[in-house]
């Protein structure tokens, strides 16, 4: 899976309708959060760092719940340093998972063993053990 790197406001025009998950290096404001909404309508997450999460309104919480989007918390490491448009989880990541899923593995279990394996967030983690079968 690819995680569209939004870096600014102005980069919300330049969106696909197709991204599923954003993550967002701004601040992002409710009249931005509807936009992003607005512009992919088969967005499944949006990851963000923790002390942005804090300051989204309860109405953009709301927003975002209706349309079944969740938010994850944490930063994507490295793109600061590589300016890419885009970071992409490994399909070696996928193959973990279902590889300790398959072993009879817990998804506490599955996440706990991720992390220690992987620099991802345990909310993207989260997210991707309970959409992989």
């Amino acid at each position: 899976m690819k995680i569209r790197i939004l870096s600014s406001k102005e980069e919300i025009d330049t969106l696909h309708q197709n991204e599923e998950m954003i993550h967002l290096a701004f601040r992002p404001s409710n009249t931005d959060i509807f936009s992003i909404i607005s512009k992919c309508p088969k967005l499944k997450a949006i990851h963000m760092p923790t002390s942005y999460k804090k300051t989204l309104s309860k109405s953009s919480l709301m927003f975002l719940e209706m349309q079944n989007i969740k938010i994850l918390e944490g930063d994507v490491w490295g793109h600061r340093e590589v300016i890419e448009e885009y970071s992409e989880i490994s399909q070696n990541v996928y193959d973990k998972i279902q590889e300790y899923k398959e072993k009879g593995m817990s998804d506490e279990e599955v996440l706990k063993q991720m992390r220690s394996e992987t620099s991802l967030s345990s909310d993207i983690l989260s997210f991707l053990i309970r959409r992989t079968k």
